[in-house]
């Protein structure tokens, strides 16, 4: 009988989701999929479930080691840095095998008005004179950058109830979890009177309709850039990081 390897997925995307179900459909592999634990109500994931944090590079190379992991695949969200930072790093300490699964980014199109940015503060550098009503989409963490902005009023959409008042002044609250439709988008954008978008250039299909929504409505989006990811094999789908676990089980 072929020995069992034990795979460690750095999860908390659709991706590392639909990674997690195809993977353990597999006799030979040991699945456990790492959750930061920032969302209370995860979706059911199949395999082993480790949550929070390993405490940085040094705490994630010695669970390697203690847990025997043969295999990582990092398929964190596109703006982890810090973790895929770690999790490059600490493979490399303990010698196992790393893959990226990445999807690409969204790029723009024939009518769009993306005003691209580097991070969060040149987001909110970039919004008064352009927009007073301004959908925020950047999730819960990133919120603190926006809160000098008195005299913008912001629309957020969260997938959760935050557990402390939002650091705004003036806003509505949403709670909604994707996917989203573009005409269900375009109705949100058109109700609330949103002049401009505000959102991380994640990729994937799964939050794409507001950007499409923006496009019909001619309004602008401030796109702020993904972060670089760590050298190392990349891939930009399951299919192929799928293709990478039969490679290293050959």
């Amino acid at each position: 009988m072929a020995e069992t390897r034990r795979l460690l997925i750095l999860g908390g995307t659709r991706e590392a989701l639909d990674l997690a179900r195809r993977t353990t459909a597999d006799p030979g592999l040991h699945v456990i999929t790492s959750l930061a634990g920032r969302t209370r109500t995860p979706a059911a994931i199949p395999g082993e479930l480790r949550v929070g944090g390993f405490g940085g590079t040094g705490g994630l190379a010695r669970y390697l080691c203690e847990a025997a992991i043969d295999l990582v695949i990092d398929a964190t969200h596109p703006f982890a840095s810090t973790m895929a930072g770690n999790a490059a790093q600490a493979c490399e300490a303990a010698s196992v095998p790393r893959l990226k699964l990445l999807r690409p980014p969204w790029r723009a199109v024939e009518g769009d008005r993306w005003i691209e940015v580097p991070d969060m503060a040149a987001a909110a550098a970039a919004l008064p004179g352009l927009a007073e009503r301004v959908f925020l989409t950047t999730g819960r963490r990133d919120l603190a950058a926006f809160a000098a902005l008195a005299d913008t009023w912001f629309l957020v959409r969260l997938i959760e109830p935050p557990e402390e008042p939002l650091p705004l002044t003036r806003h509505q609250l949403i709670l909604a979890r994707g996917p989203f439709a573009e005409d269900d988008e375009t109705a949100l954008l058109s109700e609330h009177r949103i002049q401009a978008v505000v959102a991380k250039n994640s990729g994937g299909a799964l939050t794409y309709a507001k950007i499409a929504a923006a496009r019909r409505l001619a309004l602008p989006v401030v796109m702020v850039r993904r972060p670089e990811a760590p050298a190392g094999t990349t891939v930009k789908d399951v299919d192929a990081a799928s293709t990478w676990l039969r490679s290293r089980r050959a």
